[in-house]
């Protein structure tokens, strides 16, 4: 070995014992600190100020004894002393470097750069030690600050403190630094060490210690991650002001804990790594020091903990760092987003049960918007979400978050911003960003007073909003949502006289005019800002004003270069309003108004839509045809002859039309010079749903899609093809390919022929549609054509129901005139033909279900009809013939609810099921032969009964024994995992069509629900994602744990305390009370006691509902073990209990709603019932009471009576009970007194909520 190497090595060992001292004693000094921060704030300083002192006494033998800090610094000490001698150490180890061969090149480049830097400090010692004594003056509050923790640091060796001291001077000589310069070297210094003291640190093992500060740790090995790193900056940006050391000190035993294998690399890669460190640590102090004088320098202040950081972290690492930190703090996605963004988002995971893939339809009252002409995409609105659609890529955005549906939307001159607006509860107005489809701003309660907003603007500059409620009252409303407010900068309320302005319009011109139009008045409106005022102006138009018939207005617009609002109607002609402004030399209070100034007849058909594009006002009317008229509203040209229905809505690019070229075809126009007709691209909706896109050069007209103009009620999938079949009021069925997204085929009928109902058979070769007048069709499923030569017309209502058997040999409907219809197939001359079998009137109210079912002994095919009359009828296609229905069974399914859907049940136990849904929020398991209800259960809760329901299809054997089931109710679709078992987290929904679900269909791979919605014309594919819900419900906990949060308080509540109390006090009753006779205590009681446990704790169950109790328990285990049950525990009966419970409680209302149908309206105007009446009704209507039952009942509730009676034959009843109900009841009994006085509740005022 070399005397270099030896030299070296000797050096390593000492700077290695040196360094674990100083760790053992920082470690200590940490400990010490945070004794400290749990004091008193008196006591607190004054042990700082001691530590200063202590930390002065401290650097004063450090001075004193230099010649020991050198022997303990091995050479650092040296380069205080003077310049030349840490030349001469940098030359040693330069040579040291050069010395070895495997790092030669990078260890002397390292070398001449730490000697460049080195001489330019002794260039600069001078000036720095002059200004030296302003330095320590300036930073005094820093100083302190640092000398505390140095204080707590005294009793460190001398060797670690003058290293301390030794970095300080060194801070103070690079203060002047430029902070550029400083960075580019640190990245270059920094990005070779880092490699290599990572690789040494995978190479050898390093004793972890961990830090905490601020409740957050620190490792201190050289390898923390970024993110770890990022937390340590966030939180010391909002740190007390001393933290700024602490780190610096936990940044200083991080290193000290670095091992390295080699020792030449050891030494320049320590030096090197000890500099930046120094340099960050009087960057610290110096942003500190600017944070106290000028409040509060975050910018800087980060910077300063993100260089502090950088020398820790890879070359990769500190670059995402940097990249992570820059986004966050100065750039959001909005502010770098392009128009390509949005489409050029990646899908990322699903982590919803249910996500909105695909919107069929279009809202064709509301405009379309051309956003974009390159990619071709345009704005629509379907439901309550604003879809963005890329023509070219068939591709769809969502924007989704309206809770209703979306009554308005408008989009700024550049269509970059987009507002819409919805009507009913909770409205909302969102503006949304169409770069990346986030809403940036959203308005609440914008209309608490009404019911919405009926119109909305948004000026040319996108930075004022205006709508108009739709209220009774209309009121104008401007917003300045830039500022994101949550209140108008200024509100009007206009007149009822004005009639429902549904049109508004800023003037592009001038941000403070708008205009806006009802059937019968146009509205003028000029905002001064400054005095809070929005004046509007509104004459009225008579026949007299211009001795002409006006007409309805349609739309109002403002003129291009004229000071004129033109308003056209429906007769074709526009009337032009003058604006007179007040002169400027007035000296009272004037605002301007407008006044009618002539009448122009332009055509003769109404005209539908008004609008403005460069030099051109641009009309649409109801014959489809499109005119174009210059400021003097002389015709330019038109487009007449596409054959295009109404004109809703026309869009044109935000494109410039290009100049014409030699290869450019354009139309000429109508004047006399015959000048080539220039004009954008532009979109066209019409009133039929039809949007089409007309391209100026060429003219040419494209269709771009066409959309049921009419409500959808009918949809239904294929049983094995991605294919949907979509039918509508209007009478056209549409069938796609829903994975494709692609339009295939579609039939039109006859007019009056409105599709209300569509299946398809098992083998998916026919498609079974009803229709809204009775007629019943059997088409071809691939091509619509008719399967039999005419249709079938037995019904004069509309077809509610359409199914096929298991073997498409059946098939059966059901109108809304509760009659069903079978028709079957037949053989005629060697071709299977359908033909008319029968039908009855089964029900005597609404059919909610039809099903086929399969015999389990035969094969043969059942049908069963459930009705909103509460019966399940079974019917016997075996025993039916021509004209002749049999009816083979008659079971009542409810007693106080209706039954709302039906189906099979999957075999998820031996015994089959019908499973049947009804109006109190209850899934009830009916077995399939015997028709006995063998469970009741908790279904879904979402503020509406479930209407319809389907269990969704498997994809593979595998899956059979995991179900699920996809149901919709007035408003949602949701999923519910099976086994129903009244477990709230085993279920969840969303809001598919706010105004109502008409249907749904499932595809036949499990993957999409699809749900169709009325009035709103609109179809919503959903794509499912099982693992979703199921995460939820493993958070949700096991066994009990998501029962007891239905009780209030949970297990540890006092309605569970109580509930466990009746509990066992039933086992002491049930063996009597006066028994003198030794207790048997159990975790069980005998079915008897049920009843009396379920009152006492506040439900009160029927008669027929304790049966059902009383099945559900007896015959849990007699399918498995063929033994019946007598008794339940505790945990059995809270469960029997949570499912058979009304889910809400007993309320005032549904107590009223009883009186409202039994009672008449007395004096004061509330529905009452006669005490006589009253009587009566209980021992006639419903579950019938004797007089003895009665009486007792009565007596109990008077208080007159020990509860318990018939349990307790030793209780004496009451005599002359006829004497004590006439003096107990009033003569007429309202809801009130029936709930308050009679059965003893008590009501909440803020819910109505009965309780105990």
């Amino acid at each position: 070995m070399s005397d270099a190497e030896e030299s070296v090595e000797t050096e390593k060992e000492e700077e290695e014992e040196n360094l674990q001292h100083s760790l053992t004693e920082d470690k200590l000094s940490w400990e010490e600190s945070q004794e400290e921060e749990e004091e008193g704030l008196e006591g607190k300083w004054m042990k700082e100020e001691e530590h200063i002192e202590e930390g002065e006494a401290a650097r004063g033998k450090e001075e004193k004894g230099e010649e020991q800090i050198e022997e303990g610094e091995a050479g650092r000490g040296k380069e205080e002393k003077g310049e030349e001698q840490i030349e001469e150490g940098e030359a040693g180890r330069g040579k040291e470097e050069k010395g070895e061969e495997q790092i030669e090149e990078g260890e002397a480049g390292r070398g001449k750069e730490e000697k460049g830097e080195e001489e330019k400090v002794r260039g600069e010692e001078e000036e720095i030690d002059n200004e030296k004594e302003e330095m320590r003056e300036k930073e005094e509050g820093m100083r302190e600050e640092g000398e505390r923790w140095e204080g707590k640091e005294s009793g460190e060796e001398e060797n670690g403190e003058g290293r301390k001291e030794e970095e300080k001077e060194e801070e103070e000589h690079e203060v002047e630094r430029q902070e550029g310069t400083e960075e580019e070297k640190r990245d270059i210094v920094i990005k070779e060490p880092e490699e290599k003291v990572g690789k040494d640190h995978e190479m050898t093992k390093k004793s972890k210690t961990t830090f905490s500060l601020d409740d957050i740790v620190i490792s201190s090995e050289s390898s923390t991650s970024a993110s770890s790193l990022n937390g340590i900056s966030g939180s010391s940006k909002s740190s007390s002001r001393s933290q700024s050391p602490q780190v610096s000190e936990i940044f200083r035993d991080n290193d000290t804990k670095i091992e390295i294998t080699k020792a030449a690399d050891f030494r320049s890669e320590e030096e090197e790594i000890d500099s930046l460190r120094r340099k960050s640590s009087k960057e610290d102090e110096e942003t500190a020091q600017e944070w106290r004088d000028s409040e509060p320098k975050q910018e800087r202040r980060a910077k300063a903990e993100s260089r502090k950081l950088s020398f820790l972290l890879t070359g990769e690492e500190r670059q995402k760092s940097s990249l992570s930190h820059t986004g966050s703090s100065k750039e959001s996605l909005v502010s770098t987003s392009t128009e390509d963004t949005l489409f050029q988002k990646e899908e990322g995971s699903k982590v919803y049960p249910l996500t909105m893939t695909w919107s069929f339809g279009w809202n064709s009252f509301l405009p379309v918007y051309y956003l974009r002409e390159d990619q071709r995409i345009l704005l629509y609105v379907c439901a309550h979400t604003a879809v963005i659609y890329n023509v070219f890529r068939n591709t769809q955005y969502h924007l989704q978050g309206h809770p209703n549906i979306i009554s308005c939307l408008c989009v700024s001159e550049d269509r970059r911003w987009i507002a819409t607006a919805d009507k009913g509860p909770d409205c909302l107005i969102i503006i949304w960003d169409s770069f990346t489809g986030i809403p940036v701003h959203t308005i609440f309660d914008s209309c608490p007073e009404g019911n919405g907003i009926r119109s909305i603007a948004i000026t040319r500059d996108a930075k004022l909003l205006a709508t108009i409620s739709d209220a009774e009252i209309q009121k104008v409303c401007i917003w300045k949502w830039t500022l994101a407010v949550e209140t108008p900068s200024c509100t009007l309320n206009l007149p009822k006289e004005y009639g429902f302005q549904n049109c508004l319009t800023f003037n592009p011109a001038n941000n403070k005019e708008l205009v806006s139009n009802s059937k019968t008045q146009t509205v003028y409106y000029s905002w001064f800002e400054e005095k809070g005022i929005l004046a509007h102006s509104a004459p009225v138009l008579t026949e007299k004003t211009f001795n002409k018939l006006v007409g309805k207005f349609s739309q109002s617009t403002f003129h291009l270069k004229l000071s004129q609002i033109l308003s056209a109607t429906k007769e074709g002609k526009l009337v032009v309003w003058d604006i007179h402004y007040p002169p400027s030399s007035s000296s009272t209070l004037a605002f301007p108004f407008i006044k009618p100034c002539k009448l122009v007849h332009l055509q003769k058909e109404g005209i539908t839509v008004l609008t403005t594009v460069d030099s051109y006002i641009v009309t649409g009317d109801i014959k489809g045809n499109i005119k174009f008229y210059d400021h003097t509203l002389s015709v330019v040209n038109w487009y007449s002859n596409f054959k295009l229905g109404a004109i809703r809505t026309l869009s044109f690019s935000k494109t410039l039309a290009s100049t014409p070229t030699e290869k450019s075809i354009l139309p000429t126009d109508c004047t006399l010079k015959g000048d080539l007709f220039v004009i954008r691209n532009f979109i066209i909706g019409t009133f039929d749903a039809t949007v089409y896109h007309m391209t100026a050069d060429g003219t040419r007209l494209e269709k771009l899609f066409v959309e049921p103009r009419d409500a959808v009620y009918a949809i239904s999938c294929h049983p094995y093809q991605p294919l949907i079949a979509v039918g509508s009021v209007c009478g056209m069925i549409k069938v796609w390919n829903y994975e494709k997204k692609v339009y295939l085929f579609s039939r039109a009928f006859e007019k009056g022929l409105g599709v209300q109902s569509l299946t398809y058979n098992p083998e998916g070769a026919l498609l079974g549609a009803g229709f809204t007048e009775g007629t019943v069709y059997i088409l071809d499923a691939m091509s619509l054509e008719n399967e039999s030569p005419e249709p079938f017309k037995y019904s004069r209502t509309s077809i509610s129901h359409v199914s096929f058997s298991h073997d498409s040999n059946y098939m059966a409907t059901a109108d809304v005139s509760f009659t069903v219809a079978v028709y079957m197939v037949v053989v005629k001359n060697g071709q299977r033909v359908w033909e008319y079998l029968a039908r009855l009137r089964s029900h005597h109210n609404t059919i909610r279900s039809l099903l086929f079912g399969v015999h389990l002994d035969s094969n043969e095919p059942r049908l069963l009809s459930l009705g909103k009359d509460r019966f399940l009828i079974e019917y016997n296609l075996i025993k039916s013939y021509k004209d002749h229905l049999e009816v083979l069974d008659i079971h009542r399914t409810d007693q106080g609810s209706y039954p709302t859907c039906m189906i099979w049940y999957p075999p998820l136990t031996k015994e089959l099921f019908l499973l049947i849904c009804n109006s109190c929020y209850k899934v009830k398991l009916f077995n399939s032969t015997t028709k006995m209800c063998r469970k009741t259960l908790l279904g879904p809760a979402y503020g509406s009964p479930i209407e319809h329901t389907q269990v969704l299809p498997v994809r593979s054997t595998l899956e059979l024994q995991k179900r699920y089931l996809v149901f919709i109710n007035k408003d949602k679709v949701g999923l519910q995992i099976l086994p129903v078992d009244g477990n709230p987290h085993k279920t969840c929904a969303i809001i598919c069509h706010p105004n109502g679900v008409a249907g749904m269909a499932l595809s036949y791979d499990g993957c999409y629900a699809f749900t169709a919605g009325g009035q709103d014309c609109s179809v919503v594919q959903w794509e499912i994602n099982l693992s979703a819900l199921d995460a939820a419900v493993s958070l949700g906990g096991e066994d009990l744990t998501p029962f007891y949060g239905l009780v209030s308080g949970g297990r540890e509540g006092k309605f569970y305390r109580e509930l466990e109390d009746y509990f066992y006090y039933s086992q002491i009753r049930s063996q009597g009370i006066d028994t003198m006779e030794t207790r048997q205590v159990s975790e069980h009681i005998c079915l008897s006691e049920l009843p009396f446990v379920m009152r006492a704790i506040g439900f009160y169950p029927s008669e027929e509902m304790i049966d059902d109790m009383f099945n559900e328990i007896k015959f849990s285990e007699y399918v498995d073990t063929g033994n019946l049950i007598d008794k339940i525990n505790l945990p059995d009966f809270l469960k029997v209990y949570l499912n058979h419970r009304p889910p809400f409680g007993n309320t005032l209302a549904g107590i009223q709603e009883s009186f409202n149908v039994l009672g008449f309206t007395n004096s004061q105007g509330k529905k009452a019932i006669r005490r006589e009446d009253f009587l009566n009704l209980l021992l006639t209507k419903g579950e019938h009471m004797t007089k003895e039952e009665m009486y007792d009942c009565f007596a109990t509730l008077f208080g007159l009576n020990p509860e318990g009676w018939k349990s307790e034959p030793a209780a004496t009843s009451i005599r002359d009970p006829e004497i004590c109900l006439e003096e107990e009841l009033p003569d007429e009994i309202t809801a009130e007194i029936f709930t308050t006085e009679i059965l003893g509740l008590a009501i909440s005022d803020s819910s109505e909520q009965l309780d105990e």
